[in-house]
């Protein structure tokens, strides 16, 4: 029987940084799935929830943290990433209250990333 590769999502608003952790995700064995903004996340993903998501915070219309609400309010479990390019306390707080798994300001260290990712989807895998 084939294992599935695990399937991350990346929101993010800036097309570098979709770009750049689309390429570390994908060498690194992952299938990227990216968007662009929150609505665009929230539309699409619906019942197929993907393993992981690598979210940022500052998004027009619909911020990371509302995203990270709706999910919670859906009921769905999947890890989030937080990376932001405005790292302060306050959010990193509100963040992690939301359900992050990890907090990382911008820009993110790769293999710390990496790890973060392994970590989170690892911890929702059923003992």
């Amino acid at each position: 029987m084939a294992t599935k590769t695990p399937r991350i999502a990346v929101v993010d608003d800036d097309p570098f940084v979709l770009r750049g952790l689309g390429r570390l995700l994908r060498s690194a064995g992952f299938d990227v799935d990216t968007y662009a903004s929150g609505a665009a996340f929230l539309n699409c993903c619906g019942d197929d929830e993907p393993d992981c998501v690598v979210l940022d915070l500052n998004m027009p219309q619909i911020t990371g943290f509302e995203v990270q609400a709706q999910l919670v309010n859906r009921g769905q479990s999947t890890p989030v990433i937080v990376i932001t390019g405005d790292d302060n306390p306050e959010a990193e707080l509100r963040a992690l209250r939301l359900g992050a798994k990890s907090y990382f300001g911008k820009p993110v260290d790769d293999k710390a990333l990496l790890a973060a990712i392994g970590i989170a989807m690892a911890s929702r895998q059923v003992p």
